[in-house]
């Protein structure tokens, strides 16, 4: 597996915790959601995070609702449901006990 490719998938796996924390924070819309995944350097297009989006709804993790924009049309806005909240809680649970066994295999014993 090349280097480019082993990021690839990391990014991928991590995509869904990272956009229930970008929702977490405060009502968001896609735009908002890629711009902030860019901004962290997790690189994606919407092709990639739109089904993700609908997903998320499907398991009613995340809510929306459609509002007004002065910039043209209509926006669908995102918030993180509270079935969501949780999930994302049991997500932060696992990426902690994940980081924290990968950081044990990379300490140098002495």
């Amino acid at each position: 597996m090349s280097t480019e490719n082993f990021k690839i998938q990391i990014r991928k796996g991590l995509l869904e915790f990272c956009v229930l924390q970008i929702i977490s924070k405060k009502e968001v819309y896609a735009s908002e959601i890629i711009e902030e995944l860019k901004n962290s350097k997790i690189i994606v297009v919407e092709g990639t995070v739109y089904p993700l989006l609908s997903r998320l709804k499907k398991s009613d993790y995340i809510n929306h609702e459609w509002k007004e924009s002065t910039q043209g049309p209509p926006r669908k806005y995102y918030s993180i449901s509270d079935y969501g909240l949780q999930h994302l809680k049991q997500l932060i649970v696992s990426w902690s006990d994940i980081n924290s066994s990968v950081k044990e295999l990379f300490e140098i014993k002495k």
